[in-house]
């Protein structure tokens, strides 16, 4: 083992005294191999963090991995059961959503349906406790329909919101008797766009509510949607009336993993005969061979690209070793191994291809952060986004290979060479 140390020790010395020593002819190599390295660590860069955007936008929309997913059809009974057992957990949170119209009373919405402001769904109509819904007459006004949806707490726990502007709902506070509202990115244009009254009618109230709009999130809903405290809300529409199935209300737990509320939860529904659904979450399963398809194109790509820089660092190579004919045979003479020999001109393109890609990495990165810098404020995905350490890892691992592989007919060349070739000095 020392043996074997010191000629790693002395294959690494010789080798950087000869990078020293042609330093154009290691420049040249460097550059045929740098955008082959450059390459492989911009696309794993880029799949890194297009893959974490994905994921990001799925836990907007389906909810962190592993999250525990209760649905059921909307019934009061059930919205009753499910406040009274998981209100005031962390470890739970319920979701009761229903159609609401917020603006000048007796017009059309602007955006019948609830349909995103750039797109018409059709006509909108509002239903009553009694169960008859009436179409939305008159003339369009100012006024925007979207989802409102009562929460048992904070659900960014399950799925991570991303706050734009205001603040967020707080359920550590008194319920106030105006409902505190928080609007989606949908929602929020919309009322940009179009300046209305805050008057909000809500699918099975009998009163008007003025609510108070507080602050802006990106949920990944394109629907225009708003989000409100169900003990805030009570107090014009209790919870069964945002569960009642003649005003379109939809209704959804979720849990974390493990949580003894699933099984309190799931056994208080049966038992009062609500038919239930449950899953987990798991977004990177479900789009596994996706990302999979995605990374082998991209790579097989800069896969092609290094090839040809080890092309190059192959051909300078066997160009360098044919030049130092003479240098091995005599150091062959004097009784130097074949095996340092070899191992000589391998340390050189190890240590060529270790360089170039230590430039590729510190390129790639500078470059990430510039552009992070300059398109960040408009582009959320490049908003102060990290270089990925995967893509560093890479660009060490094809420095490594493209060394090995450009480096190794070279060596095999140079061991081969015979004591008798010093007679020619």
């Amino acid at each position: 083992m020392m043996r074997l140390s010191g000629r790693l020790r002395s294959s690494l010395i010789i080798g950087l005294q000869g990078i020293r020593a042609r330093k154009l002819r290691t420049l040249l190599s460097m550059v045929s191999l740098f955008l082959g390295v450059l390459a492989v660590v911009v696309v794993q860069a880029g799949a890194s963090i297009a893959e974490r955007a994905l994921m990001s936008d799925l836990e907007l929309t389906n909810g962190i991995d592993g999250t525990r997913v209760l649905d059921m059809p909307p019934n009061p009974q059930a919205a009753d059961i499910v406040v009274s057992t998981i209100a005031g957990r962390s470890d739970a949170v319920a979701s009761m959503a229903a159609s609401a119209i917020i603006g000048e009373p007796g017009v059309q919405p602007v955006n019948p349906g609830g349909s995103p402001m750039d797109e018409n769904w059709g006509s909108s109509s509002i239903c009553y406790p009694d169960g008859h819904c009436e179409e939305q007459g008159g003339p369009k006004g100012e006024a925007v329909e979207l989802r409102l949806t009562a929460l048992t707490g904070d659900i960014r726990a399950f799925r991570p919101f991303r706050l734009q502007s205001g603040r967020w709902l707080d359920f550590t506070t008194m319920p106030a008797l105006a409902p505190r509202l928080v609007l989606n990115r949908e929602a929020a244009k919309g009322f940009e766009e179009h300046h209305v009254p805050a008057e909000m009618r809500v699918g099975g109230a009998v009163h008007d509510v003025t609510p108070q709009f507080i602050g802006v999130v990106d949920d990944g809903d394109p629907q225009p949607r708003a989000y409100v405290r169900v003990d805030e809300l009570a107090n014009w529409l209790p919870p069964g009336g945002l569960a009642d199935p003649n005003t379109g209300g939809e209704m959804r737990v979720m849990l974390a993993p493990s949580t003894p509320a699933e099984r309190v939860l799931t056994a208080k529904l049966r038992g009062a005969g609500v038919e239930t659904y449950l899953s987990t979450v798991d977004s990177r399963k479900e789009r596994g061979k996706e990302l999979s398809l995605m990374r082998l194109i991209f790579f097989s790509m800069a896969g092609l690209v290094l090839l040809i820089g080890v092309a190059g660092i192959l051909n300078v190579g066997l160009a360098t070793v044919g030049e130092r004919v003479e240098e091995f045979a005599l150091r062959r003479a004097v009784g130097t191994p074949r095996s340092l020999l070899a191992g000589i001109v391998l340390a050189e393109t190890l240590l060529t291809g270790l360089l170039t890609a230590a430039a590729a990495i510190a390129a790639s990165a500078a470059a990430l952060k510039v552009v992070s810098t300059l398109l960040g404020d408009s582009q959320p995905l490049l908003h102060d986004v990290q270089f990925p350490w995967e893509a560093g890892v890479a660009g060490i691992i094809a420095g490594l290979v493209a060394g090995i592989l450009g480096g190794f007919v070279p060596a095999l060349r140079a061991a081969g060479i015979p004591i008798a070739t010093v007679m020619r000095a």
